[in-house]
């Protein structure tokens, strides 16, 4: 950790859509310039993997920009999980997979017949390469010339760390998200690293708040930036989110971190009620502890249910919505989230609909959705939603009457990036705020109990 706490801290934030660079004070909290891009996938090659070429102009034309606009003082940075990379000399032995690739499928008898049991792990058996372990696996088969020549394995926000400082890294969040290679409760990496004998290909394990090194000397001179820039070594982005609410709170509190993402943290929560087939897992937070959580891919689900055209619906659009029972069933990300087997479906024909009723429609699902994970988690004390849901009255209001607990929802746009900004100091807590009512007549009535109820015993809950 540095002596000197840096202000103006630049934040690399890759989600699974969007890539960011955030300029957060880390002193006193709240954003000072930020800019985004998509984040695509590229089809060529052996497999869909990440345009990292993409990422890194974004990157460095970002930080020149931020530069010359707000100062940079620092960088950290944050990802998304169930990504990694393979180097060797000279950069990537082999392209960095992206997840949704169903490509490991194809030895998956095989992996089960090496994988950790989920007591060790807390890792759920998921699709395609949700599971890092079995990227590897999978890698290792159908490329074993260059997986050999990969002289280096690195979590995926420490990659970014890599290419910035030339320091190799691996980090507990990001190892701890559905890998297949951490034991939470060892804290190491688990059985499946030295049944395959990858430990000498592991780069070492850091704290997500070590400084790895400085911003390299040519880097430092392209963004013009003065002296030396600390570079972070950074976290899982859904743990990025939960860390601003581990500081100075005691007790038991639920943080819904939300983006391509919905994962519910059950801060204080029970290990034991985790169920391996409804995707509910152990994340790890920055200080290494597991923390019970579970999770499905609500932003996808969100952006597929409005086509990508989602509209505020007024009060009595939502009012229609219930007491027609339009509803959509999980799930629209098949093989995740607490109905893994299920296919989505709508009670209607949504083309029939307009925007605000499809957006209607969307909200409740997302909300009915999260209530379950926090059912199935027995998750306590107040609720606190982060990201892009956070600013959805709806959803919003919807959850705080299924869940019965008080709803809280962060002010800033990104917790991931305050979360990572705040590696550099204690995290500023982004304010929350009590909720308030999208309209307390429609979802405290008879109507929206019947609502749920359906959806619920359609869902199969």
């Amino acid at each position: 950790m540095s002596a000197v706490v840096p202000r103006r801290v630049a934040v690399l934030d890759v989600g699974k859509t969007n890539v960011k660079l955030v300029v957060v004070d880390a002193i006193e909290g709240g954003e000072m310039w930020t800019r985004a891009a998509p984040n695509r996938v590229r089809a060529e090659g052996p497999y869909p993997h990440a345009d990292v070429d993409a990422i890194d102009a974004f990157l460095l034309d970002a930080l020149v920009d931020a530069a010359a606009a707000v100062g940079v003082d620092a960088v950290s940075i944050t990802a998304h999980g169930a990504t990694g990379a393979l180097v060797g000399t000279g950069g990537l032995a082999l392209p960095v997979l992206d997840y949704e690739h169903d490509g490991p499928d194809a030895v998956a008898d095989d992996y089960a017949r090496v994988r950790p049991a989920f007591e060790e792990t807390f890792s759920p058996r998921l699709p395609g390469g949700l599971n890092l372990g079995a990227q590897l696996f999978w890698q290792a088969a159908a490329f074993p010339d260059a997986f050999a020549r990969a002289s280096a394995f690195l979590t995926y926000p420490q990659y970014w760390a890599w290419r910035l400082t030339g320091v190799a890294a691996t980090e507990a969040t990001s190892l701890g998200c559905h890998t297949d290679l951490w034991a939470p409760g060892r804290s190491a990496f688990s059985s499946l690293v030295g049944r395959m004998g990858w430990g000498g290909l592991m780069a070492p394990v850091r704290s997500a708040f070590d400084v790895l090194g400085p911003l390299r000397p040519e880097l430092a001179a392209r963004v013009g930036v003065g002296g030396t820039v600390p570079v972070c070594c950074g976290l899982h982005d859904s743990n990025a989110s939960l860390l601003p609410h581990l500081q100075g709170r005691g007790g038991p509190q639920t943080i819904v971190s939300t983006g391509t993402w919905v994962v519910a943290f059950a801060v204080g929560g029970a290990l034991d009620r985790l169920d391996a087939a409804r995707d509910m897992l152990a994340n790890v937070d920055a200080h290494g502890r597991p923390v019970p959580s579970a999770r499905f891919m609500g932003g996808r689900e969100f952006d597929r249910l409005t086509e990508g055209r989602a509209e505020a619906p007024d009060a009595a659009c939502v009012a229609s919505v219930l007491r027609r029972g339009v509803m959509a069933w999980p799930s629209f990300a098949p093989g995740s989230g607490p109905f893994p087997g299920a296919a989505g479906r709508w009670s209607t024909d949504p083309a029939g609909l307009s925007a605000p009723e499809r957006t209607a429609a969307a909200s409740l699902y997302a909300a009915l959705m999260t209530a379950t994970c926090l059912d199935l988690l027995g998750a306590a004390g107040s609720i606190t939603i982060e990201g892009p849901f956070a600013r959805n009255a709806l959803y919003r209001e919807a959850l705080a009457r299924l869940s019965g607990h008080t709803v809280l929802a962060s002010s800033g746009a990104t917790g991931t990036s305050s979360g990572a900004a705040g590696l550099f100091a204690n995290p500023a807590r982004t304010e929350a705020v009590l909720t308030p009512l999208f309209d307390g007549r429609d979802l405290s009535s008879a109507t929206f109990a019947d609502y749920a109820s359906r959806w619920r015993e359609c869902a199969g809950y």
